[in-house]
């Protein structure tokens, strides 16, 4: 882009007005103002940027390039030349070395599992290299945002501190902040040439209905919201300018059962479970076909990654097989309610959070279909957002209806819900993954199988075994498809990612938001 910033765009979330109550611009701080409303993403950057759609390719980004061993335990990385931080500072490799070893001495900031085993510097590059592949990590990896080490190096705790003055190598600095939003500056002096949109604003919706709304009056540009008859709600209001798109991700909802503690400890009720579960409703009435309906038992939603076993096996309502497998496992019914083979009635909570309308309708379905089917007592809560980040982290939930998955193969599906390394992991009780603490060797052992894999068939063998566990011990119920939902318009600005312009998706939270930005013109232009 050449030319001066022009015009504004505003970016909004649903999650309510205490995500303004602090200023939070630490980029490793979930759930904090920044990395919540996801305008983090236009101050720190990362290394790479590597798309979950499209061609799932990797675009070097502060890093002029990147290049990966055989194996993918090394990473060898140019700096971006031409680079400053947003106090004037040159960027370097200090400030990578600084950020990953920062992620290495800090487990807490390790939130995609890293692994790194030294960091230096040779020559111009720097050098990463791990104790295992990254070949499925490679987004962890190159999607870290790097912060500067001359204002980080004094900061005594970094899993802590808010980071107030936000200096990042992004083409915006955070020009206000206040309990009615945040309002961005773009840079005149960023890396990348022109920034297309001269302020973007962020702000906090109480729930879906009320960012709906301020979609529709085009109070709002941007947001990622899931929209109940979206062509009739969002489309139709401005069908030439108005545009919902749904990037179709390996990224399925399930329904994450804690299997630490009844009911769900018990194989047999999860099988049941997963036996009535309507997944056509959830589509049709949760979902507002959104998605396509989730079908094969694996819940993976592209078929290319089914194994033999499991190509033609499609998800039914079995609630005949649910009660037998009830029957053979010890369990009773006792005037209509499921019993357990203790002789206690089953029962067990679904929770979301207020406001997200999609999951709250799709654990109330769940709820009903479960009473009414098996007598098991089946109810609902709905904390605020933070409460429920926070019940989910220290598993204090009975069950919740959560998305998986991720990046550009299965394998992070399973990972998100089989894998025990995030049990060892675990800091004051909190895990970062398998919420559900679903605890399996052999699963463990397939996934870091497939991770570390060196050819294609060794990497199918693993994930047909995982997929057969999936099924067989239902560590987690998968419910429907997910895919990486975006609303935008074009009445100022055009550029933006589509079904047909696959660069990204239209998720403004995600690192790839300031690529998208970066790629937007203004209109009629």
């Amino acid at each position: 882009p050449s030319g001066t910033s022009t015009g504004s765009l505003t970016v909004a979330k649903p999650d309510g007005a205490s995500v303004l109550a602090t200023e939070i611009n630490n980029t490793f701080i979930g759930p904090g103002s920044g990395m919540s409303l996801g305008y983090d993403r236009m101050i720190y950057e990362p290394l790479a940027i590597v798309n979950p759609v499209g061609k799932n390719e990797t675009t070097p980004w502060l890093a002029s390039k990147v290049k990966w061993n055989s194996d993918y335990t090394q990473l060898t990385v140019t700096p971006r030349s031409g680079v400053t931080w947003s106090d004037g500072k040159a960027f370097t490799a200090a400030d990578i070395i600084f950020t990953y070893n920062l992620i290495k001495t800090t487990p807490a900031l390790d939130l995609g599992g890293l692994k790194l085993t030294d960091i230096k510097k040779d020559g111009g590059n720097v050098v990463l290299n791990f104790s295992e592949s990254k070949f499925v990590k490679q987004g962890d990896v190159l999607q870290v945002p790097i912060v500067p080490e001359h204002i980080w190096k004094s900061i005594s705790d970094p899993t802590k501190d808010p980071a107030k003055d936000g200096v990042g190598t992004g083409p915006y600095t955070i020009k206000t902040f206040s309990s009615q939003g945040v309002v961005l500056k773009a840079r005149t002096d960023y890396w990348g040439g022109t920034v297309p949109v001269a302020t973007l604003k962020y702000l906090e919706y109480n729930d879906n209905t009320g960012l709906l709304r301020a979609l529709q009056t085009g109070e709002t540009d941007w947001a990622q919201i899931f929209i109940t008859d979206f062509q009739k709600n969002y489309v139709d209001k401005d069908p030439k300018h108005n545009v919902f798109w749904g990037a179709n991700v390996l990224s399925p909802d399930m329904i994450l059962v804690n299997t630490t503690k009844a009911p769900f400890n018990n194989v047999a009720f999860r099988k049941a479970v997963n036996m009535v579960i309507d997944r056509q409703a959830h589509a049709v009435t949760a979902r507002s076909n959104a998605g396509p309906e989730l079908t094969s038992v694996t819940g993976i939603p592209q078929d290319q990654y089914l194994a033999p076993d499991y190509k033609d096996a499609r998800f039914k309502i079995d609630v005949d097989g649910a009660k037998k497998v009830l029957t053979d496992a010890g369990y009773t019914w006792d005037n209509g309610k499921l019993m357990d083979p203790s002789g206690s009635p089953v029962s067990f909570t679904l929770q979301d959070p207020q406001g997200w309308n999609d999951y709250v309708t799709g654990i109330q379905l769940v709820a009903k279909q479960v009473q009414d089917t098996l007598g098991a007592d089946a109810k609902v809560a709905t904390p605020d957002a933070d409460t429920w980040f926070a019940n989910v982290a220290d598993g204090d939930f009975d069950a919740v209806l959560h998305w998986t998955g991720s990046g550009t193969n299965p394998w992070h599906i399973y990972d998100d819900v089989m894998n025990g390394t995030y049990l060892d992991q675990a800091v004051d009780g909190k895990v970062s993954d398998n919420f559900g603490r679903y605890d399996n060797p052999e699963a463990t052992a397939l996934l870091k199988d497939y991770a570390q894999a060196s050819d294609q068939a060794a990497r199918t063998e693993a994930l047909n075994k995982l997929e057969k566990i999936f099924v067989d011990d239902v560590p987690a119920i998968a419910i429907g498809t997910h895919p990486a939902l975006g609303e935008y318009n074009t009445r100022k600005f055009v550029g933006w990612p589509s079904e047909k312009d696959q660069y990204a998706t239209a998720d403004p939270t995600q690192p790839s938001a300031v690529q998208v930005i970066m790629n937007l013109k203004p209109a009629g232009k």
